[in-house]
């Protein structure tokens, strides 16, 4: 069973294996590997006297051995009733030792290629056996040198994609919220504050393009004015444009930014009038008047309410007005006292008394970062107060007894839904920021790193990783669709109306801090397949877009892009690479947008 170039397929369709073609041998499409066993020989053969070669033909070239020392083998094969000859030879020497992505010397040309083997599962405390396609790899010194040095070249790559992006933003929708990239014309479907320039300081910084941060920093201080937003999202509004301008606060420490973002948080900071604290989801920037969208029934969502902690907490300390935390923790306060069953928290809450008003647990959309903040809002205030701590602890003990699932047959592990009674089996692709956050939660766990409960998180966010690879690695294009079922027999497949992708980051952002934490390569390897898939099929003249269907390779691209690609996506993929950048997981926390706010302690 071959893809890409070779060999004959499950469907009886034939291919003719090219030497200048890749090909990769035991994949399909419903799992991932067709052989079992050891394989000693990858023997591609072709007839010549008009006859396909048969097993006799085969059982002839298998006799062949090559030569010691990476000699030559002929093409031809000694009594072959079809006159088969030998397209390509590959003697897997090593395969004893299963040296995983060991490369292999082609035996009749000369040609190289690699070879890899299916991803042992490990036993895990508490857990099962968990695949995570790294094993017990080991990286020496010399290994994190090599990676480091390609990983510097891949960063100019990424750097080279947001100069593109950004001629055409500058280009077609300076001082707008986004870029359409098709029709190349700007739009505010943020209310129009600039969000993509204000969302993008900080990867501009990174990435070193300072001159162009610098035109940003005048804009701003000359034109950017929250006085025609009108009505905005408090979550949105909060977690891309208050926390972009407090990154670039603090990485530049140009104070135009700290006094834009008191001016925008006190403007945000009337949707916390409410009887319990909790914030509502809608605020009017020049009346002050907040409510709730329809289609909650007029609760507070959970992922919206408990995701803006991190940026008020660092705004109250950076101007001295701690109001702006008080009223930011409230919430945390309020939630913490419910303590509910297996720390896991339903996604609507009521605004008026805290209560939860459904049953629905996820850790995808609705759900999702209000658990990185527990994490976080205990790492960015020095550790100093065991509640979030214990929140989170106990929100991944539930993770870990109710909603962790593994697919058949590849046994992939996903974090499954939870409607109060029943588990849901899909995965959205928000919920792969999820292995990040173990990974960290796990390196700072108060009983160490070496503790059992903090291997098991560890673990988990490995396996939780490949899985979120896979997500990328068995689409047509090689993107992820917006969520994915699990489905007996077939792993997964893209939800209903869910094959599309609109540049998200989560994958990126979770291989970004594994990498940093752990050192493996694997992670920077996956990363910039991920970044080279949406180079092929992302990109347009002006910018780069969403994909309608990530099942097929068609050229068609949305006419959208949201500022999280720049702020997000490509910050993460460049991160990942560039082995000097300034930023220590240990110092910073890292806001649900990616914009880095150094620690408070």
């Amino acid at each position: 069973n071959t893809r890409g170039g070779g060999g004959a397929s499950r469907d009886g369709i034939s291919h003719v294996a090219q030497r200048s073609n890749g090909m990769t041998v035991g994949m399909h499409p419903d799992g991932q590997y067709e052989f079992i066993g050891n394989v000693s020989h990858l023997v591609v053969l072709q007839g010549t006297r008009g006859e396909a070669p048969g097993l006799d033909d085969v059982r002839a070239a298998l006799a062949l051995e090559a030569p010691a020392g990476g000699g030559r083998v002929d093409a031809g094969v000694p009594g072959s009733a079809a006159g088969a000859r030998l397209a390509a030879f590959f003697p897997l020497t090593d395969a004893a030792g299963e040296e995983n992505g060991a490369p292999a010397l082609e035996a009749v040309y000369g040609s190289h290629g690699k070879y890899t083997f299916p991803p042992k599962a490990k036993l895990v405390e508490g857990l099962g056996h968990m695949v995570d396609g790294v094993g017990d790899h080991v990286m020496t010194p010399e290994d994190i040198e090599a990676s480091d040095r390609l990983g510097r070249e891949r960063a100019s790559l990424v750097r080279d994609t947001m100069r593109h992006l950004w001629d055409g933003y500058k280009r077609y929708a300076w001082g707008r919220d986004e870029l359409k990239p098709i029709s190349k014309r700007g739009h505010d479907p943020w209310g129009g504050m600039a969000v993509t320039m204000v969302d993008s300081l900080d990867t501009l910084w990174l990435m070193g393009m300072k001159a162009e941060f610098e035109e940003c920093r005048q804009w701003i201080e000359r034109s950017l004015t929250f006085s025609h937003a009108g009505t905005v999202s408090v979550f949105e509004t909060t977690i891309r444009e208050l926390g972009g301008l407090l990154a670039a606060y603090d990485l530049s420490g140009e104070q135009v930014f700290l006094d834009k973002a008191k001016e925008l948080g006190r403007k945000l900071s009337a949707a916390f009038n409410t009887p319990s604290g909790i914030a509502r989801g809608q605020v009017n920037l020049n009346s002050g008047s907040s409510g709730n969208a329809g289609w909650t029934g007029s609760s507070s969502v959970l992922a919206e309410l408990g995701t803006l902690q991190v940026e008020f907490n660092y705004l109250g300390r950076h101007t001295g007005q701690a109001e702006f935390s008080q009223k930011a923790m409230r919430a945390f306060e309020v939630l913490y006292d419910k303590k509910p069953q297996y720390g896991l928290y339903p996604t609507y809450i009521n605004p008026s008394n805290g209560n939860f008003a459904n049953r629905m647990v996820t850790f995808g959309a609705l759900g999702d970062s209000f658990y990185e903040y527990m994490l976080k809002v205990w790492l960015q205030t020095g550790r100093s107060d065991h509640r979030w701590r214990e929140m989170y602890d106990k929100a991944m003990d539930g993770v870990v007894e109710k909603l962790v699932k593994q697919s058949d047959p590849s046994h992939l592990t996903y974090v499954s839904d939870w409607d109060g009674n029943r588990n849901i089996d899909k995965m959205d692709h928000l919920v792969c920021f999820l292995p990040g956050l173990l990974a960290l939660g796990a390196y700072t766990d108060p009983n160490g790193v070496e503790s059992p409960r903090a291997k098991r998180d560890l673990s988990l966010a490995k396996a939780l990783m490949y899985t979120c690879y896979q997500m990328y690695e068995r689409q047509a294009t090689g993107i992820a669709p917006e969520y994915v079922n699990f489905v007996r027999g077939r792993d997964m497949q893209p939800g209903p109306g869910a094959a599309f992708y609109i540049l998200r980051p989560e994958t990126a952002e979770s291989l970004f801090v594994l990498h940093q934490l752990t050192k493996e390569d694997i992670y920077r390897q996956w990363a910039f397949n991920i970044y080279s898939a949406i180079e092929k099929h992302c990109r347009t003249d002006a910018a780069y877009g969403s994909l309608p269907n990530v099942q097929r390779v068609t050229g068609q691209i949305d006419d959208r892009m949201e500022s999280f690609f720049p702020a997000e996506t490509l910050k993460y993929l460049y991160l990942i690479q560039d082995p000097d950048h300034p930023i220590d997981l240990m110092k910073y926390v890292f806001n649900t947008e990616a914009h880095p706010l150094r620690n408070l302690d």
